[in-house]
C-alpha cells in the first residue's frame, strides 16, 4: 500500500450551495471499492464547470462536497475486481467520471450520454484533494512526456475541444473557426491546427493576434473592430482570403466549414454564424444559458447547423493526451498549491487566468 506513510489527507470542499471554500484535513484516507481505485492526486486543474459544485447549479448534489474533474495523479489502492491496472500507474480521470451501463445511451454504447452519469467534484468528491476514489471505466493512462500539470486541464479544456473537432466532419485543409482564445480556445486553436485545418481565430482585441498565430492560427478576426462574420464568409474554396467580394477574380467564396464556439456568450455565437459555408456547423462547447439568435432561413439556405459537444469517454481523453505529445500540444498553465484553491477558482471566474489554473499537492 503505497500510502501507509500518510497520516492524513487534505481536501478543499463546499459545504453547501454558495458557499466557501474550506481546506479540511482528515485522519483516515478513502478504501476504493469493488471496480474502484485511489488515486494520489498530483495536479488536479480548475474549470468553470467546478462552479456547478460551488454555486449549486445542478439538483441533487450532495454537501459538502470536493469540486474538480481535471484529475492527474498516481494509483496507490486498487479495489476487488480490478484486473487491469496497477499500483504506481499515472492516470487521469476527466468530466466523464462513470456511467450506469444500463440506461438507453449506454446499452447503444453512447456512455457520455448516460441518463445515469457520474462527474467528479458533482457526483462524488474531486480532485481538490490529496486522494480520489474514482471507477476504473473512467481512468486514462498518461503518457510519460506529459507532466501532471500538462495533463490535467487536457482532461476537460482538452479532451472537449479535441473530440469535438475530430468528430466535426471537417477535412484536412478545411477552413475551422476557433470563436474565443481563452482556457478551451487556446486549446481548440493547436488541435485544429494540428489536425491540418486552416484555422481562424476569432476574438476581441487586436491585444490577442499575435498569441492566436504562435498557436497556430493562419488569419486573426477581431470582432471588435470587424464583422466577424462578414470576414469568414471571404475565404475562398481555393485556399486564398479574398477581402473584397467584387474583385475575387472568379473565387468561389465559401466560409468556415466549422466554427468551435468556446466562449460562453450567445450574443458572440450568434454574430459568427453568417460566416459558415454550405453545410456548416456550429459547434458549441461554451456553455451559456443565453438563447442564440439565427434566421431559420440562413440554415435552409446553406443546409447549415448548431450541435453541441461533451467532452468524451476514458478512451477518448486517452487518446487526446497521446495526440497531444505527438503534435507538441500544451495547455498554458498558471499554478496554484491545494491550500489556494479559492484564488484560483476566482482568477478563473473573472477570467484572469492565463490561460487555465491547476492545482498541484506541495512537493510535487
Amino acid at each position: 500500500m503505497y500510502a501507509e506513510e500518510e497520516e492524513h489527507m487534505r481536501s478543499v470542499q463546499v459545504s453547501k450551495a454558495n458557499g466557501t471554500f474550506e481546506v479540511v484535513e482528515k485522519n483516515t484516507l478513502p478504501e476504493p471499492s469493488e471496480g474502484q481505485v485511489r488515486i494520489k492526486v498530483q495536479a488536479c486543474g480548475i474549470c468553470h464547470g467546478d462552479s456547478i459544485t460551488k454555486q449549486g447549479l445542478f439538483p441533487g448534489i450532495q454537501y459538502p462536497r470536493v469540486p474538480g474533474h481535471e484529475i492527474a495523479g498516481i494509483i496507490d489502492e486498487i479495489g476487488k475486481n480490478v484486473s487491469n491496472w496497477q499500483h504506481g500507474q499515472r492516470v487521469a480521470v476527466g468530466w466523464h467520471g462513470g456511467h450506469c451501463g444500463e440506461c438507453i445511451s449506454c446499452r447503444r454504447g453512447d456512455f457520455v450520454m448516460c441518463k445515469y452519469a457520474q462527474v467528479p467534484g458533482i457526483a462524488y468528491d474531486g480532485g481538490y484533494s490529496d486522494y480520489v476514489i474514482a471507477p476504473t471505466v473512467a481512468l486514462a493512462k498518461i503518457p510519460k512526456q506529459l507532466s501532471y500539470t500538462e495533463a490535467a486541464p487536457l482532461m476537460c479544456a482538452g479532451i472537449t475541444t479535441y473530440n469535438a473537432l475530430r468528430n466535426s466532419g471537417a477535412r484536412v485543409g478545411d477552413v475551422v473557426a476557433i470563436l474565443g482564445i481563452g482556457g478551451l480556445g487556446h486549446l481548440g486553436i493547436q488541435f485544429a491546427s494540428k489536425m491540418g485545418f486552416r484555422t481562424v481565430a476569432v476574438g476581441r482585441g487586436k491585444d490577442k493576434e499575435e498569441t492566436a498565430r504562435k498557436l497556430g492560427a493562419i488569419h486573426y478576426i477581431d470582432s471588435q473592430s470587424q464583422n466577424p462574420a462578414e470576414e469568414l464568409a471571404k475565404f475562398a474554396s481555393d485556399g486564398d482570403n479574398d477581402k473584397t467580394r467584387s474583385e475575387g477574380g472568379g473565387k468561389e467564396l465559401e466560409g468556415a466549414k466549422v466554427i468551435l464556439a468556446t466562449v460562453p456568450s450567445a450574443k458572440a455565437m450568434s454574430a459568427v454564424l453568417g460566416g459558415l459555408s454550405v453545410n456548416g456547423k456550429l459547434i458549441v462547447v461554451g456553455a451559456s444559458d443565453e438563447m442564440i439568435q439565427v434566421s431559420p432561413s440562413l440554415f435552409i439556405s446553406g443546409r447549415r447547423s448548431i450541435m453541441g459537444w461533451a467532452s468524451g469517454t476514458s478512451i477518448d481523453s486517452q487518446e487526446t493526451l497521446s495526440f497531444s505529445v505527438l503534435s507538441g500540444i500544451r495547455s498554458m498553465n498558471e499554478v496554484y498549491p491545494l491550500e489556494r484553491a479559492a484564488e484560483a477558482y476566482e482568477s478563473m471566474m473573472s477570467g484572469k487566468v492565463r490561460f487555465r489554473a491547476v492545482l498541484r499537492t506541495t512537493g510535487h
